[in-house]
């Protein structure tokens, strides 16, 4: 074990502390203005996901009346809201859709070599989430936000092939091939 003295002299184990590594990735960046007495009071929103490139996937909205503050708030709540991305070969396992509110998200699985095929939010999700290949369609109203949450829905309804194979009682061998 490695020892350090303090600032007081004292022997004291060195932490050492190992910094997940996480893409962050602003989605939208709002601006709304209040009028009062004085004129317009600016404030904040922003809506930004966090990944790790290995299948964990976040997403986080801020507001404040500071840029940066808003912007690490959504980080900060992205970091907290990890949900499991299941990546098969460098893409998505079953062709999924699923809807939040108007926003409608299609996503299918892709040979390699395809890249990620996606618009604004949902290619920021898939690059956060370690995709690199899948193909997508974003249909119905496009709402950043809405397509995120969308997205997001597709995520959550997708299934794990190690679950399945479990449910099934096979083995993974025998489920893919």
């Amino acid at each position: 074990m490695e020892h350090s003295r303090n600032r007081d002299g004292r022997e004291g184990r060195e932490k050492k502390f190992e910094e997940k590594e996480y893409i962050e990735k602003l989605v939208k960046l709002n601006r709304t203005a209040k009028v009062v007495k004085g004129g317009r009071r600016f404030s904040f929103s922003a809506l930004t996901v966090v990944g790790d490139r290995k299948g964990n996937v976040g997403y986080g909205f801020g507001k404040a009346n500071d840029v940066s503050e808003a912007i690490r708030k959504s980080i900060d709540k992205a970091k907290r809201s990890f949900i499991k991305l299941p990546v098969k070969n460098g893409t998505i396992p079953h062709e999924i859709e699923a809807t939040f509110k108007a926003s409608r998200v299609l996503l299918k699985p892709a040979c390699s070599g395809t890249g990620i095929i996606a618009g604004g939010p949902v290619r920021a999700i898939m690059e956060a989430g370690g995709v690199t290949d899948v193909l997508s369609k974003s249909l119905g109203a496009p709402s950043q936000y809405n397509v995120v949450k969308a997205t997001f829905e597709c995520i959550r309804a997708m299934m794990d092939a190690k679950a399945m194979a479990k449910n099934r009682g096979k083995s993974l061998k025998e489920l893919w091939g």
